[in-house]
């Protein structure tokens, strides 16, 4: 008699992740997906010479004007270096402070935790209308701005200054307050990290004879390496995608000389139109190309040399 080999039952396909999934799979295609590809193909389009209102193919020609344009490629470039501003204003402001609220927030001799966490985070939730008229028309006002009492009140007059009116100092502004308001999320995500790490490593390293800032800086930190990773991409993409914040506080201008216009303000204005200009879809749709090339870019960058290096060392 031969020996009979048991048969494999076949995995049944796992419905109830389909059925989960099926909503925000639906819904992001909508709003994002479809808008995205629908962009991309309308920058290959531009209106007819002979008939302004058909659309007739033109290839790559409205990414070519956009940037050799004098109307329109001076602006990009500096709509690209004050995004890349606004970026770097969050990664050496938001992230490490966000990291050291999450150390304080996640020690054993913090008190009140659930409140400083929630108080911390709770900006986050706020629209952009209200932090934008809270920062631009009560905090920073030139006449009555909490911002210039509280300098009056250290002996500092001599910073007093018009903060979102001045060319060199309204970015650096903006990217601040946008740091106040969602400098939650990377402390959530960085406390989450730390509070996974098994407790035992952290009382091996302390009988050790190790410090606090040893424990933290040879072992925590380590740790948290593919946390700080992911919590630099979702910076990056969210800060070229910003657009609220800017447009709320400059009231729908661009701000002093466009210091303050980044690639979603000057994709909305140069679509829709700004100041007295009338708005050019086929542009303002090869803008939002060049947006998504930089991103994508940015995170193909984090996952080929970057993740990939996070994954190799764990």
């Amino acid at each position: 008699m031969t020996p009979t080999t048991p048969t494999r039952s076949r995995k049944r396909f796992p419905l109830h992740i389909v059925v989960f999934l099926a909503p925000a799979v639906i819904i992001y295609t909508l709003f994002m997906v479809y808008p995205l590809i629908g962009s991309l193909g309308r920058s290959l389009y531009a209106p007819s010479a002979e008939n302004p209102r058909v659309d007739e193919f033109v290839g790559l020609n409205n990414y070519q004007r956009l940037l050799t344009d004098p109307n329109y490629a001076p602006r990009l470039e500096g709509a690209v270096k004050n995004n890349f501003q606004f970026f770097i204003v969050h990664m050496l402001v938001q992230n490490p402070i966000g990291l050291l609220l999450a150390a304080l927030l996640t020690s054993r001799i913090t008190r009140y935790k659930a409140f400083f966490r929630t108080a911390i985070f709770l900006p986050t939730m706020l629209s952009f209308v209200l932090v934008g008229f809270i920062w631009g028309n009560i905090m920073l006002s030139p006449l009555w701005g909490i911002v210039d009492d509280l300098f009056k009140a250290v002996g500092l007059e001599s910073l007093i200054r018009p903060w979102l009116g001045v060319p060199e100092t309204a970015l650096t502004t903006l990217s601040l307050v946008s740091v106040w308001q969602f400098i939650g999320i990377p402390m959530l995500l960085f406390s989450a990290a730390l509070i996974n790490i098994p407790e035992e490593l952290i009382e091996a390293a302390r009988v050790d004879g190790a410090t606090a800032w040893g424990v933290f800086w040879r072992i925590k930190f380590p740790l948290i390496l593919p946390t700080v990773g992911i919590v630099t991409i979702l910076t990056f993409v969210g800060n070229f995608n910003a657009f609220d914040l800017i447009y709320t506080v400059q009231g729908g201008l661009a701000g002093p000389s466009f210091s303050t216009d980044i690639m979603g303000t000057f994709f909305y204005r140069t679509f829709f139109g700004f100041q007295l200009q009338a708005g050019n879809p086929a542009i303002g749709a090869a803008i939002a190309g060049v947006m998504f090339l930089i991103i994508l870019a940015g995170v193909l960058i984090y996952l080929i040399f970057v993740q990939r290096r996070l994954l190799r060392t764990e």
